[in-house]
């Protein structure tokens, strides 16, 4: 096959007369970074090999009829796209002739794969929408395996001061596997990312158009394999065909021996996080597809090429399962950032006709910083749609959520009066008793919530229902009155899987659970936080609970969020302390039996939090400090960030390490551009300047003359130097240690098209 790719590729070259063909080596050096070198020499065959190479057969003939189309050869590129898909179509019937098979196996399956990702928003079928009319490109970058070693989560929700020297190389995900070919073809593709971030919408996107015959037609059989449905056979052992056909039995009419051999396969892998099987890469591998052997033996057999080396295999993970995975098997490693600003405006505008309406939602998240940056994750954009509709739909803008807290609350509100609304015509009583059957469900999956995060599940299973009171047979009706939180999939062995549409949905209910039970005094479900407290208030909570204060756990769950490495507490600490706000408590009537003045304590909460942020401690736990006490309503410590950007007074003072980050947070959170960043205003201390060097996005001049930097800032700074958004026209370096590696840093920054630094100070 890749023969008549070349060929085809060829023949179109062949067509060119000499200047045609310059423009169009002129065209591909500069749109797809072919080096002048490379190309200057080069003759037609020469030209085709260079393409099929750097960008894989495929990718090569969409390149160059793209070229030939803005050379204006319209009818050569035409041609080249029809013969294209002519040879497509014979090799997939070669294909199906070769293994002696009929050829509508392979359309059976492609049918079935169209099937199972042509949808989003599983659940009721009122939920579903099409992926093809709703998906918006998201923002794919490819970056370096080291990274992922210890990620806190946090920061990739709310990732402002996050530096990579790719941070302008993004991938479509349609690529991943050509992009994967130029690393080296015999290893993974790994993809990274937050849950809700569109990880499995860009695999289910590259299924579909694979499926559609739109892309990717070298590869034969794709297969999508989720981990919450592998959980199920995770006892069994199977080899790789007995495997595949529990999740394809239509491969049960193609001859399997045939099939590995000869066909292209790719393997998708989703959801690692979600695994419940141990993986150890030091075990037996397989090496034929005849073995048998346990689940996590044929995965790691797989990801390490033993067996089926010339498979395709792409793994996605949130970041903190990502590193299950060594990194010497991984040949691309990709994450998926979600929306750019600009694609956030374009879901919301998208997502109603009212154009009017589109435009004051927007207005009102781009009010609310934490809000406007959470809008990154889709699933988040979808919430805040959700409420924002329905507040100002009604025109109560009095009433409209500024907090992230808020946000969640009027959401929950919303889908329990979902349901209700359809009993309108029923008697008070009967629709009073379905308001109460849905605060009982509720309050289950509150805690169904709180029991699974402490034990980091994100996926369910019957099993879990039940320890907390939740029997599916009996509660039939509990995912049509909650089908916009809570989804239920029909997997293997037509067995159920359980999960929150997105995990800040799952800390949001934690966080309703601890409280409630705070409320109630319920001192068993509380003892998490109190385990091995000295405390004598604590130390017998049997008979003396009542003296617990909600500061005492808030600082409790504040010291067990901080020991986090990985934060995956610490939203659900946003949202403890923002549900303890009386204004909050009165949102949630209805679900809570009675409220408590918290005045005091909140006000001691938040001296606490004051006191940890004049002390050094790492940068993600004193950015999610800070947003706790915008959770609170408390805008103090941002507007004294803000004078101190704003005061033209030089030295005097000195912030703790924690200040500085959050300064240099603040300062990538807004769109405001300093004419000037001079970092010894804020502190004399070399670590702390390492905090404040992100900032140099944020300026036009910068001054980190003898800040003691060394290589290693250099990373930050060319990274913002490669930035589209780049401001920066003056840059003093002097009298630091950068060494040859930092300045090539810098090299690398000052070659970018778009930097515009005037003026660079490097004195030794």
């Amino acid at each position: 096959m890749m023969a008549s790719f070349k060929e085809l590729l060829v023949d179109s070259l062949r067509e060119l007369v000499e200047v045609e063909l310059k423009e169009f080596h002129w065209r591909l050096r500069n749109a797809y970074h072919i080096s002048k070198a490379e190309m200057e020499k080069a003759d037609i065959f020469d030209t085709v090999d260079k393409m099929v190479l750097t960008f894989g057969p495929e990718e090569a003939v969409k390149i160059m009829v793209d070229i030939l189309k803005k050379m204006k050869l319209n009818d050569l590129a035409e041609q080249l796209e029809n013969e294209h898909k002519q040879a497509q179509a014979k090799s997939n019937m070669n294909i199906s002739v070769a293994v002696g098979e009929p050829k509508n196996c392979f359309e059976t399956h492609k049918t079935n794969m169209k099937k199972k990702v042509e949808y989003i928003f599983e659940g009721d079928k009122e939920n579903k929408a099409q992926l093809k009319a709703v998906y918006t490109d998201l923002f794919i970058t490819e970056g370096d395996m080291k990274d992922v070693k210890h990620e806190h989560e946090i920061l990739k929700i709310d990732d402002a001061f996050k530096s990579k020297k790719t941070l302008n190389k993004t991938i479509k995900c349609n690529d991943i596997f050509t992009e994967l070919s130029k690393n080296n073809e015999k290893k993974i593709v790994l993809t990274k990312g937050v849950a809700g971030i569109g990880k499995t919408v860009s695999v289910h996107k590259f299924i579909l158009d694979w499926a559609e015959e739109k892309n990717n037609q070298d590869i034969h059989c794709v297969f999508l394999l989720q981990f919450r449905e592998i959980n199920v056979i995770k006892e069994k052992e199977v080899n790789l065909h007995e495997f595949l056909l529990k999740f394809y039995p239509e491969l049960n009419d193609l001859e399997k021996s045939k099939l590995y051999k000869e066909c292209k396969l790719a393997f998708i892998f989703d959801g690692l996080d979600e695994s419940r099987l141990k993986f150890n890469f030091k075990s037996k591998t397989l090496e034929t597809v005849e073995e048998r052997a346990s689940v996590d033996v044929l995965f790691t057999s797989l990801v390490k090429g033993t067996l089926l080396p010339s498979a395709l295999v792409w793994v996605t993970s949130r970041p903190a399962a990502a590193n299950q995975i060594p990194p010497q098997y991984v040949g691309l490693f990709t994450e998926v950032q979600g929306f750019t600003d600009q694609q956030k405006e374009e879901y919301f505008r998208k997502r109603f006709t009212d154009e009017g309406l589109s435009s004051r939602i927007i207005s009102h998240i781009k009010t609310s910083r934490s809000l406007y940056i959470m809008c990154h994750i889709p699933v988040f954009c979808w919430i805040t749609a959700t409420v924002l509709q329905d507040i100002l739909s009604e025109n109560n803008e009095k009433n409209i959520s500024t907090t992230l807290t808020e946000m969640y609350i009027h959401f929950l509100r919303i889908q329990m009066n979902i349901k209700s609304q359809k009993y309108d015509e029923l008697e008070e009583r009967e629709c009073s008793e379905h308001l109460q059957l849905n605060k009982e469900m509720i309050l289950k999956l509150a805690k169904l919530a709180f029991e699974q995060l402490k034990k980091d599940n994100m996926v369910f299973y019957e099993k879990d229902l039940q320890e907390c009171g939740i029997y599916v047979s009996k509660d039939t009706e509990f995912t049509g009155m909650i089908a916009e939180i809570f989804r239920k999939e029909v997997g293997l062995y037509k067995r159920k899987v359980y999960f929150f549409v997105h995990l800040s949905v799952q800390e949001f209910l934690a966080a309703l659970h601890v409280f409630i039970c705070y409320l109630n005094k319920n001192k068993q479900q509380l003892q998490f936080f109190f385990e091995g407290s000295q405390s004598k208030v604590i130390k017998n909570l049997t008979f003396r609970f009542r003296k617990v204060k909600l500061h005492d756990l808030t600082k409790k769950a504040t010291d067990k969020a901080m020991q986090s490495k990985r934060g995956h507490l610490d939203l659900f600490l946003r949202f403890l302390i923002g549900i303890s706000l009386e204004s909050s408590q009165n949102l949630l009537k209805g679900l809570i039996t009675h409220t408590e003045d918290t005045t005091e304590s909140i006000r001691k909460v938040n001296a606490h939090i004051k006191k940890l942020q004049k002390i050094d401690m790492s940068g993600e736990a004193s950015v999610n400090l800070f947003y706790c006490l915008l959770e609170l309503k408390d805008n103090t410590l941002y507007e004294e960030i803000q004078s101190y950007l704003s005061s033209d007074e030089h030295p005097g003072r000195d912030l703790s390490s924690s200040m500085c980050t959050v300064l240099t947070y603040i300062l990538l959170m807004s769109e405001k551009v300093l004419d000037e960043f001079n970092p010894k205003k804020f502190t004399s201390s070399s670590f702390n300047y390492t905090r404040l060097i992100p900032a140099v996005r944020c300026c036009r001049k910068a001054l980190f003359d003898g800040c003691g930097f060394d290589e290693r800032c250099c990373e930050t700074v060319s990274s913002a130097l490669q930035s589209a958004n780049s401001h920066l026209i003056e840059l003093n370096l002097s009298n630091n240690h950068l060494q040859d590696s930092g300045v090539k840093l810098l090299s690398d920054g000052l070659k970018s098209p778009h930097c515009q630094l005037n003026i660079l100070r490097f004195v030794i």
